[in-house]
């Protein structure tokens, strides 16, 4: 199972190809590799298509600079180029009025910044970028939902962290609010696993009778009670050799807990009506919305089977704490679910973008979906729009959230430039495009010291 963004490399770093015959001010390699990208370096048209071939990248940086011919390697490259891959050009402003290079921009590019760069602007398009790229490339995928969508921060990590899971056998607990997707990140362990070959088996103890849990997880013989017409495979038996995912573990009765317990001691358990003794082999990921520590201490879970589970722990952050995620979330779901839209809508409107932004997502990706597919059914607009999606106005703690938002990019972009400045205060003011005062200024106010 693929997580997006970083699906080709080990690290939680984007790969981004970087077209450029000369260096490009104000950008450098550390620069890149501090907001998150691992940039691969191509100066002529054979390096360019030679890497999309062999390592195909979603994201490509390219500066046009004052030479034609360079330009006309550009147009060959990216004229070949995958149709996934999402250009983003950087160009000298006077160059702008050249109709050969105004075609290329209009015709290969999805954004173009000129120079001198404003780097929170560059980084905002390019992860934009990056998204709308992996949308493309998703989108024939029969099951695209079974994708993990994002690129922010806490998501790469999470992204880390799964691999990291991934190359160990112990159990796992997964925790976090309704609708994060925790059974995804449960499948991208599997999937991302030795065990990926083999069956990955999901229960969800709160939706099954506390009379038929036992028969559910273990099976049963045939005639072991009234009902049982034939030897049934439980789900414990039937994920051998792979992984058995218990959704809301926490929901799990008692009298449950301790057959669980002895199962993931000895990996071995009887079926309801035996006596034999069935030994298997598969290893066992829980999650829970609930505190189950709090649960401990309250009597409602065992605190043996607590610590058994608990050996590896994951936390899936809520929407809310996915910084610039939701909008992106909105345009893969507006494709994903295009077969059931109004055909009169195009897209979706920036007010209801940002206002995807703004909103906390009470009920998380789970809440998103179900506002995309309904504004998509009833919307008369050529554009999803707020009240499409039936988003309150912005109260002022939203709009809180926005402005540290802001404040955070801000500082970042300005502690950027002055580290690939090599702390030159004239030449970072003149890479963030604002006089060496306002700098001063906004360095005072982030308390920055050099």
């Amino acid at each position: 199972m693929p997580i997006t963004p970083a699906v080709h490399s080990a690290d939680i770093a984007r790969p981004l190809l970087v077209f450029s015959r000369l260096p490009i001010p104000g950008l450098s390699t550390d620069l890149l590799r501090s907001f998150g990208w691992d940039p691969c370096w191509v100066s002529t048209e054979g390096d360019a298509e030679w890497q999309q071939r062999h390592n195909p990248m979603h994201t490509a940086l390219v500066y046009l600079d004052t030479e034609d011919k360079l330009l006309q390697q550009m147009e060959a490259a990216f004229s070949r180029s995958p149709q996934h891959t999402q250009v983003v050009a950087i160009v000298d402003h006077d160059r702008m009025r050249e109709p050969r290079l105004r075609r290329f921009v209009a015709q290969f590019c999805f954004d173009y910044h000129t120079l001198p760069l404003n780097l929170p602007r560059l980084f905002y398009s390019l992860g934009h970028a990056y998204g709308v790229a992996i949308i493309g490339d998703g989108y024939d995928d029969p099951h695209p939902l079974d994708t993990m969508v994002g690129g922010s921060k806490a998501m790469l990590a999470l992204f880390a962290q799964i691999r990291k899971v991934a190359t160990a056998d112990a159990p796992v607990l997964i925790t976090g609010e309704t609708g994060t997707g925790k059974e995804l990140t449960a499948l991208a362990i599997h999937e991302h696993s030795a065990r990926a070959r083999k069956p990955f088996v999901a229960v969800n103890c709160g939706s099954i009778p506390e009379q038929l849990i036992q028969s559910e997880l273990f099976g049963h013989e045939k005639g072991s009670f009234t009902g049982a017409h034939e030897r049934k495979i439980g789900k414990i038996e039937s994920a051998a050799g792979g992984t058995l995912f218990l959704d809301e573990i926490g929901d799990l009765p008692l009298a449950m807990q301790v057959n669980l317990l002895r199962f993931l001691q000895e990996q071995c358990f009887e079926r309801v009506g035996s006596t034999q003794s069935l030994q298997t082999d598969v290893r066992v990921i829980a999650a829970t919305h609930v505190d189950l520590e709090a649960a401990t201490k309250q009597g409602q879970f065992r605190e043996d089977l607590y610590y058994r589970i608990n050996v590896l722990r994951l936390q899936v952050p809520p929407l809310r704490e996915r910084e610039g995620d939701a909008p992106l979330l909105a345009h893969y779901f507006l494709q994903h679910f295009a077969h059931e839209k109004n055909p009169n809508i195009k897209g979706i409107s920036q007010a209801a973008l940002d206002a995807i932004n703004a909103y906390s997502w009470p009920g998380n990706v789970r809440e998103l979906i179900n506002r995309m597919r309904r504004a998509m059914v009833m919307s008369d607009h050529a554009q999803i729009s707020i009240e499409d999606l039936g988003l309150p106005a912005q109260d002022p703690s939203s709009l809180t959230r926005l402005d540290k938002a802001r404040e955070k990019a801000e500082r970042e972009a300005i502690i950027a430039a002055i580290h690939a400045s090599g702390k030159n205060i004239s030449e970072a003011a003149r890479t963030l495009d604002v006089a060496r005062v306002t700098l001063y200024r906004l360095m005072d106010k982030y308390a920055i010291d050099i």
